[in-house]
């Protein structure tokens, strides 16, 4: 299929194409949520010397994943202007020629780089209507497969996945200590030394109604955290309390979302975030997610030290299997999480 890129820019779109259409009308049209602002979390007070200040962005980082699942990372320490080579980089990536982008496709039974247009995670076969996105994904740790073209992405990708690992670990580690854990509780439990990392850029173009399409449905994500930057154009929504918002960024701030993995782990304490990608008419919008998750070996099941007056709440199950099962019946009523419900 041709990119949802060079379908806008070789037709001038006046209306959706049909295969597009998520919605018959705008009676049943998408509403975009009221706008948002989510916790804001200081990075470097987790480094603090002053151990109130520490216990403070602790006992925040707790409260914004028990009543959000959503958060904003603020002097997170990654350069502003590694952020931009990033955006332009795979700004490049998706200027190049169909030809020339698909080539770097692989079906690597664990490791895929995907390039697709229209569908989510490549898994087409139960997909009725196409998405309006185009996206380019493939894993960078334990093992890194990255495409060789353009030329820079490789080293970008490379620099900007190290440190977003050092960041996932570092916020595990605060994380773990609003649970009442240790702090190295989560580094150990879910082997982070070879953790699950996957990096995808998302291209939403203009779209000519975007009420009745959609970038991406609502989903969770299977990881642990997850990380997301944007390039100004919002179109990102969670739903809390059964309610829809859009949330409002902040320049240079990365976004932080809880994962399945995450609410197992918790037993159900940080529950992991429904979200979706919305459209607009006016401009494109990028976004570039760094999935952190446990090693695809791990089998991950609830803290013990969770259980002590509970009893656990989510079966076991090793994480690349539960990456594969959600990859192959994401479309299914029934998320892979709630399979692993007990109760």
């Amino acid at each position: 299929m041709a990119s949802i890129k060079t379908l806008v820019q070789s037709q001038d779109l006046k209306s959706l194409p049909s295969e597009f259409a998520h919605f018959k009308d705008t009676q049943e049209s998408i509403r975009t949520g009221p706008e948002v602002s989510v916790p804001v979390i200081d990075f470097s007070l987790l480094s603090s010397t002053d151990p109130d200040e520490r216990a403070k962005v602790i006992l925040d980082l707790g409260k914004a994943c028990e009543e959000w699942g959503f958060f904003l990372v603020v002097n997170h320490g990654i350069p502003e202007n590694l952020i931009s080579a990033l955006f332009n980089v795979c700004n490049e990536f998706f200027d190049m020629p169909e030809k020339e982008k698909l080539q770097f496709e692989n079906k690597h039974p664990l490791y895929p780089v995907m390039v697709r247009s229209g569908t989510i995670d490549g898994n087409d076969c139960n997909q009725k209507v196409k998405l309006w996105r185009d996206y380019l994904r493939f894993f960078v740790h334990p093992e890194y497969h990255c495409p060789t073209k353009p030329k820079a992405l490789s080293d970008i990708v490379l620099e900007y996945s190290r440190r977003t690992r050092d960041l996932a670990k570092k916020l595990l580690g605060g994380i773990s200590q609003s649970l009442g854990l240790e702090e190295d509780y989560i580094e150990k439990a879910m082997e982070l030394d070879s953790s699950t990392q996957i990096f995808a850029a998302n291209y939403y173009p203009p779209c000519p109604q975007p009420e009745l399409a959609i970038g991406i449905p609502p989903h969770t994500d299977p990881g642990l955290l997850t990380f997301l930057l944007q390039n100004g154009v919002e179109g990102l929504e969670i739903q809390n309390k059964g309610k829809w918002f859009q949330l409002t960024g902040i320049p240079g701030a990365i976004f932080v979302n809880t994962a399945d993995q995450l609410e197992i782990m918790s037993n159900g304490k940080y529950k992991s975030v429904w979200h979706r990608a919305v459209l607009n008419n006016k401009k494109t919008r990028m976004s570039l997610v760094v999935a952190n998750g446990p090693s695809p070996d791990t089998i991950v099941t609830p803290a013990p030290q969770l259980l002590r007056e509970t009893p656990a709440a989510y079966g076991p199950m090793k994480y690349m299997e539960y990456v594969q099962v959600q990859r192959s019946s994401r479309l299914n009523q029934k998320p892979t999480l709630d399979q692993l419900k007990l109760h």
